[in-house]
């Protein structure tokens, strides 16, 4: 979600503590952020062993820590989230 709107859904397939992967689905909106998740991907297909990568990481995924809300399976916002999107793959790991 973005200011209330949704941007996709997330069909939840496996699981691998702390990770939950699935298919996405996205929403018109989506369109709008999309661009953040492809950054966020490149700095990970970049990562290197140099103590820069959490900070590039950190940049990149800002603003979907700012800007996005992640619902959990009861409707209700998260506390605590990382989700990565790439194509119609998710994964994320959440807490309460």
């Amino acid at each position: 979600m973005r200011q209330g709107v949704p941007l996709g859904a997330v069909t939840v397939e496996s699981a691998d503590f702390p990770w939950l992967h699935g298919r996405f689905a996205p929403e018109p909106g989506f369109g709008r952020v999309a661009s953040w998740f492809e950054a966020v991907q490149k700095v990970m297909a970049a990562e290197t062993d140099d103590d820069s990568f959490g900070e590039r990481f950190d940049e990149v995924y800002a603003p979907i820590a700012g800007e996005l809300t992640l619902l959990s399976p009861d409707g209700l916002p998260v506390a605590d989230f990382l989700l990565h999107i790439e194509g119609a793959e998710a994964w994320f790991r959440w807490s309460e």
